[in-house]
């Protein structure tokens, strides 16, 4: 596992301690962060390890690192598009993946320049949204996995705790709506040029691939394919007071925690 610089751990502690100690606080001045050098060569490096395939560009880390300048250069052009804020996403490769109970799910690639700032912005604002989870939250948190919400669940068991409800949304992914996502994000980030990033990566559009060569452009009204930095809810009891869930109202009485994942594809 990458160990994150000092310098950026530093960054991470400030903002988290901040969104801890202040639970209205709403944070500006975050997009300069995501340009910074040293936390786009981190993010560069933790892209490269989840050995994810090409996006729609065809481009890979070795062609990056093979051309004049590598890595480096690379990173510098990037840095330089955000500052500028002449950045914008490309469209996200589909892909079909078994499940273990059968049939397909939807996988979307974007492209490595992409998965870079996405894991850039992740780096930056994954304190603010850590510090407002509950400790029963396991899902695509920091140091926190599968293993320990079933030693969790077992706990509870062991302690006369006898019932377990397991539950699943239908295409969750497919069907996030992107405007009250957006309202549940200004409630912590109110810097508009991060806003508007994440609102670009949730309107890219898809592009279907398919066996004779034909590629479909779909564009991106609700839903955020799986595979991209994304921002989504997983349901729980906030304090133990069951409260109305605000992305998804017709549903039974949830609050949802925000979260900020990046999915390795």
């Amino acid at each position: 596992m990458l160990e994150t610089p000092e310098k950026i751990r530093e960054l991470q502690r400030k903002l988290y301690q901040k969104a801890k100690q202040q639970k209205e606080y709403r944070f500006y001045l975050l997009y300069d962060k995501i340009y910074r050098m040293d936390i786009l060569n981190h993010a560069y490096k933790l892209v490269k390890a989840n050995k994810g395939a090409p996006g729609v560009d065809g481009e890979t880390f070795e062609s990056i690192e093979e051309r004049e300048g590598g890595a480096g250069r690379y990173l510098e052009a990037i840095a330089g598009k955000l500052k500028r804020k002449e950045y914008k996403p490309q469209p996200v490769r589909r892909v079909y993946i078994p499940k273990t109970g059968g049939g397909k799910r939807p996988l979307g690639i974007p492209t490595i320049r992409d998965r870079v700032v996405q894991m850039a912005a992740k780096i930056v604002i994954e304190p603010i949204f850590e510090a407002d989870f509950q400790e029963n939250s396991y899902g695509f948190r920091p140091k926190r996995n599968a293993h320990q919400a079933v030693d969790d669940v077992t706990k509870h068991l062991l302690g006369g705790k006898l019932t377990v409800i397991d539950a699943d949304i239908s295409k969750y992914f497919d069907t996030i709506p992107h405007d009250r996502l957006m309202q549940l994000v200004a409630k912590r980030i109110v810097d508009k040029n991060i806003l508007k990033l994440i609102k670009m990566w949730l309107k890219a559009p898809v592009v279907e691939e398919h066996e004779n060569g034909k590629k479909d452009y779909k564009g991106n009204d609700k839903g955020t394919p799986q595979g991209r930095a994304v921002v989504y809810c997983e349901w729980g009891h906030r304090g133990g007071t069951p409260e109305k869930a605000e992305i998804f109202p017709e549903f039974p009485p949830w609050k949802p925690s925000l979260l900020i994942g990046l999915v390795p594809v």
